[in-house]
This record gives structure tokens, C-alpha cells and sequence, in this order.
């Protein structure tokens, strides 16, 4: 039985930018770390193959002491690697590719169409094509079919099946299908999709291996899988170091900071959180600001967005024969008109500092 593991997207020396500038470079050095317990996984599961979809760096011209970290942590790995370089990582002048030297057990390959390489110790053979550019227009699938010679035949590319745009190597279903492979390792998009079948051709794209920011939730991680007999399994390993989240808290008729505590799972000391305050409030607003700084300790980063509304007694009161009155009519007349959530919020904020000013009270 062969074991093998397939990840994509690791995106070294991405930025960060949302992080403060401390916060960014530790999370750029965790995402190097990641290396290093990923080639522990490999030697301690005995992983004997790792199939590695491309962007394993965020630009075709990475720092040189990135790609000889993962030269290294590769080096390290008890098992045969290969590596489909993508749009973000492209295989061209002033590449990683082409100025680290790599591992002997390292296979990039090189050319902007399907090779092989033979494993003949598994009856394997992997076939795979790299970007040469930051786009590729044409599918690199199209035309391929896997020679019938009884051996097992897996693929390794970059890129999305039937996109809208077809500017990242845009496979077609059919392709997928006609290409004999026993498995195609997919990489590019940053969500896990569920492995499918199209054809005899087991698919799946791990999704990214570290999230980056709040568009990339959840667990994050890569398949491991088996070859036993022809027939191909696969099952999701989460593996990030720390995960980003999205959770709405309706704070209606409830003290915020306790409906955001009841909310919480046990242990968010290593996430990165974004609090979406929802519901009614009464004129002071849920104090989105206070909140974060009394719980900001809990997580590695915090923010928390106040989208709950004013409680519609409140509103009531534009018809007092006073300045707040007056005031309260402007506003909800605004608030009517309003033709977006966005210019709604607007006013609704406007309404509590307008109203914490009459009253001579702090909003902070």
C-alpha cells in the first residue's frame, strides 16, 4: 500500500497586511514553521509520497532563505516529493525553481505541458505541467490521456475546472474524465472542496494549508491518502496553526459582552476572530470598541464590527416636541431613504453619537 499526501496554496511570504506589522511577521515565520511539521507528519506517518500543487509561494520572485527553507524541510522528508508549480509561484526566471537547489527526492516540474515521472517501485506514474507565466490560458488537461499499460497513473496540476475566466489553466470536466488518471491533484483554490469522481478520475483540491485572512475560514489542511490495489482513497487532515473566523452575535435584548462570551467556543487563544454584533440596542449602541479591548486577550486578533440597529422605541421618540425630537425625525428620515445595509449603519451611528452628545454622555 502506497501512503501519500496532497497540499497546494501554502503562499510563503505573503504579507499579511490586515496585521498589525509585528503580528504580520510572526505569522510569515509560522507559515515557514509549517514546513518543518509538515516534513514531520510525512517521517512519522510514513508518508511515502507527497504531491504538492503549486503556489507553495506567494510571488515567482520569493526571499532566497524561503525557498532554501522549504529545500530543506522537503530534504528532510522520508518520501518522494513533486511539485506542479502555479500562477503565484510560476516557474520562470528569478524562481525559486530555478536559483535554490532542490533535494534529490524533490521533482519540480519544469515545462508548460504534461511529463511523467516513473515511480516503478509503486507501478506509479506521475504526470504533471507547471505555469511558465502568471496566467495560462489554455488547459494544460486537454488532449492528455494516460497510456492503458497496467501501471497506476496519478496527475499533479495547478489550476480550476470550467471557470467563469479562463485565465488559471481552466480544466474541463470532460478533460478530467477522458484523462485515465486514478487521481488528479489539484491546486488553486483556497477552499476545500470534496474529492469527486469524473470518469475512473478521483479529484480533489485540498484547499489552502494556512488561512490568510477572513475570506479563508475554517479548518485548513491537506488530503492524505492511499493506493492499495488500483483504488485510491482520500481523507482531509486539518493542519493549520491557527484558523480564521467569522460568527454573528445577535446582542438583542442581552448585555453584549455576555452574548458574545456565551457564543464562544472554549478555546480561541490561537484564532483570529471577527464579531459581527447583530440585533437591536438601545441608543448607546453595543460599544463594539470597549468590547474589543475587554476581550482582546482571548485571541490572537480580534475585530469585532457593530451591524446591530437602534430598537424601534427609540425612533419613537422623533415625535417629542424637541431638539432630540427634531434630531430623531432628520435621522429616521434618512434612515428611510437609505438604499444600502452600509448607508443605513451610517445613520443609525450618527443617531447614537448625535444622541450621546445631547445627553453629555461618552460612546468612546
Amino acid at each position: 500500500m502506497l501512503r501519500f499526501l496532497h497540499a497546494a496554496d501554502f503562499h510563503l511570504d505573503s504579507p499579511f497586511a490586515a496585521l498589525p506589522a509585528r503580528q504580520a511577521a510572526a505569522r510569515r515565520r509560522e507559515s515557514r514553521e509549517t514546513l518543518t511539521r509538515l516534513a514531520d507528519y510525512v517521517n512519522t506517518h510514513g508518508i511515502d509520497l507527497v504531491l504538492l500543487a503549486g503556489d507553495l509561494f506567494d510571488s515567482a520572485d520569493a526571499f532566497r532563505e524561503t525557498g532554501e527553507q522549504l529545500a530543506r524541510a522537503l530534504g528532510q522528508m522520508q518520501a518522494r516529493v513533486f511539485i506542479a508549480p502555479g500562477n503565484h509561484d510560476y516557474y520562470g526566471p528569478g524562481s525559486p525553481w530555478l536559483s535554490v537547489p532542490w533535494p534529490e527526492n524533490v521533482h519540480v516540474f519544469r515545462e508548460n505541458a504534461m511529463t511523467a515521472a516513473e515511480l516503478p517501485e509503486w507501478n506509479l506514474v506521475i504526470h504533471g505541467a507547471a505555469f511558465t507565466g502568471p496566467e495560462q490560458a489554455e488547459s494544460l488537461l486537454a488532449g492528455f490521456a494516460a497510456p492503458e499499460d497496467g501501471r497506476v497513473h496519478f496527475g499533479l496540476l495547478h489550476g480550476e475546472v470550467e471557470p467563469s475566466q479562463p485565465r488559471y489553466n481552466p480544466i474541463r470536466r470532460q478533460e478530467i474524465a477522458d484523462s485515465g488518471l486514478a487521481y488528479l491533484a489539484l491546486g488553486h483554490i483556497h477552499k476545500r472542496l470534496e474529492p469527486q469522481r469524473l470518469g475512473r478520475t478521483l479529484c480533489a483540491w485540498p484547499g489552502c494549508i494556512e488561512g490568510r485572512g477572513f475570506d479563508e475560514l475554517g479548518p485548513k489542511g491537506f488530503y492524505e491518502g492511499t493506493l492499495e490495489g488500483g483504488a485510491v482513497t482520500v481523507t482531509f487532515v486539518p493542519f493549520a496553526w491557527r484558523r480564521y473566523e467569522n460568527l454573528a452575535v445577535d446582542v438583542t435584548g442581552q448585555d453584549p459582552r455576555a452574548a458574545v462570551e456565551a457564543a464562544l467556543p472554549p478555546d480561541t487563544a490561537r484564532d483570529l476572530y471577527r464579531i459581527i454584533l447583530t440585533g437591536e440596542t438601545g441608543e448607546a449602541g453595543a460599544d463594539a470598541a470597549g468590547l474589543a479591548q475587554a476581550l482582546e486577550t482571548r485571541f490572537y486578533a480580534l475585530e469585532i464590527r457593530d451591524a446591530t440597529r437602534m430598537a424601534e422605541d427609540i425612533w419613537q421618540r422623533a415625535e417629542e416636541d424637541s431638539l432630540r425630537g427634531l434630531f430623531l425625525r432628520e435621522l429616521r428620515r434618512r434612515w428611510k431613504e437609505a438604499k444600502t445595509e452600509e448607508e443605513r449603519e451610517r445613520v443609525t451611528q450618527a443617531a447614537r453619537f448625535g444622541l450621546a452628545a445631547l445627553d453629555h454622555r461618552d460612546l468612546g
